[in-house]
């Protein structure tokens, strides 16, 4: 797939590496040429510089033949423009945009331009961190009755297997993030230090789940 990027900062230059590392061809549009340096020697594809909603420079960039389109710039008004312009005049169905104002991205979520609200995302990661519970989830069902969420585990479970966390809790463990990559355990899988536990789990049984994970497995019967 073609896919073309507005924005050469440093999201935009790893999307750009990561699609051409799995195969995909890619344009990177930035009104500043010096930009591009980010993207490293070994960068194959299309360097064009211009402003990122112009339709000649999204030619250029061959959003024609594209089959994806991402505004990451760091203005949110140009994203939105360049994102609409995308969809609408090209007729390009898979297109996101970053957007820093939370407010703001909700709004356009809801005119149907898909976005990636950074200070929103960045503030439930920090959450995350700190919190041992109220974060919002990663993922809901439709009907609101499953969940998706990182939850606090005490180092007490350090040294167990996946399967009696799961006995205990009553979670399903979805995955882990450990050493910034994320693992699909087994029933065997032994939590070391510093894994981030995802589980899926009922939405009515949030602080039940929450309040056996925070205990050790001792303490948990």
């Amino acid at each position: 797939m073609h896919v073309v990027i507005m924005g050469c900062g440093r999201v935009g230059a790893a999307l750009a590496q990561t699609l051409e590392q799995q195969g995909h061809t890619v344009a990177v549009i930035d009104q500043d040429p010096t930009a591009f340096r980010r993207l490293g020697s070994g960068f194959g594809g299309r360097r064009v510089t211009g402003v990122g909603f112009d339709q000649d420079t999204l030619r250029e960039a061959g959003i024609e033949d594209a089959g994806a389109f991402a505004a990451v710039s760091s203005g949110d008004n140009s994203n939105i423009i360049a994102a609409r312009v995308a969809r609408e005049m090209f007729g390009i169905e898979n297109v996101a945009a970053r957007i820093y104002d939370p407010r703001r991205a909700e709004v356009y979520q809801r005119l149907g331009i898909p976005t990636v609200a950074t200070v929103r995302w960045t503030a439930d990661q920090m959450l995350r961190r700190l919190l041992p519970s109220g974060a919002e989830p990663l993922w809901r069902d439709p009907s609101g009755g499953v969940q998706l969420a990182e939850v606090h585990t005490s180092p007490a479970w350090i040294g167990h297997k996946i399967s009696k966390l799961q006995e205990e809790t009553g979670v399903r463990v979805a995955f882990l993030t450990r050493l910034g990559e994320a693992v699909l355990p087994t029933s065997q899988t032994v939590l070391q230090e510093g894994d981030l536990v995802h589980v899926m789990m009922r939405t009515d049984e949030i602080e039940k789940v929450e309040a056996a994970c925070s205990l050790g497995p001792e303490e948990g019967h």
